[in-house]
């Protein structure tokens, strides 16, 4: 059985009783202690470098590295200890921490999605140019545009550019109009 399967104790429909915790309490330690030398090593890195340079700076992502394999150390152990499939990595924020007060309500049902592509130029001599590959990836964007909507999401734009991410209008509110 690999590490994803389900067996019928751990997911069933029963109540599990009579877990022992004390791994699972160990692997939040071990991600705790990850944690806090995080912020001690990019307060450090950070008093040293700007904040791009320390961004890249191999001890922060050697840390984030360590950290990510953490986190899914513990989905493995809460999913097969107990049959969750906890997302425990995502971050939200509270109407409470950011925003008006009485400005409407964000639409969180609606994100961006982006598809990128490095290219070069074929190997051997061809008459294909970089710019014919603008015109592959839209062809490529039209067919992913209709396999949303046939799968039934509404698309409500969607593009294609070369050498940045396709920029959508947005309002004074940050909202893109369509």
């Amino acid at each position: 059985m690999s590490e994803h399967d389900h067996d019928e104790h751990t997911h069933g429909l029963e109540p599990l009783t009579g877990v022992d915790a004390l791994e699972l309490h160990a692997a939040v330690d071990r991600l705790t202690t990850a944690l806090h030398a995080y912020v001690e090593t990019a307060v450090g890195v950070r008093a040293e470098f700007g904040a791009h340079e320390a961004d890249e700076d191999p001890r922060v992502l050697s840390l984030e590295s360590e950290i990510g394999g953490l986190n899914a150390q513990l989905y493995d152990l809460l999913h097969s200890r107990l049959g969750l499939h906890a997302d425990l990595t995502g971050m939200s924020w509270s109407d409470d921490d950011h925003g008006d007060a009485d400005a409407a309500p964000e639409r969180t049902d609606v994100d961006t999605f982006h598809l990128g592509f490095v290219v070069g130029q074929p190997p051997a001599t061809s008459d294909l140019s970089l710019d014919s590959v603008l015109d592959l990836v839209d062809a490529g964007g039209a067919d992913v545009a209709q396999r949303l909507v046939d799968a039934g999401f509404e698309v409500t734009e969607w593009g294609a550019s070369r050498g940045a991410p396709v920029a959508f209008d947005e309002d004074e509110d940050g909202e893109v109009d369509g």
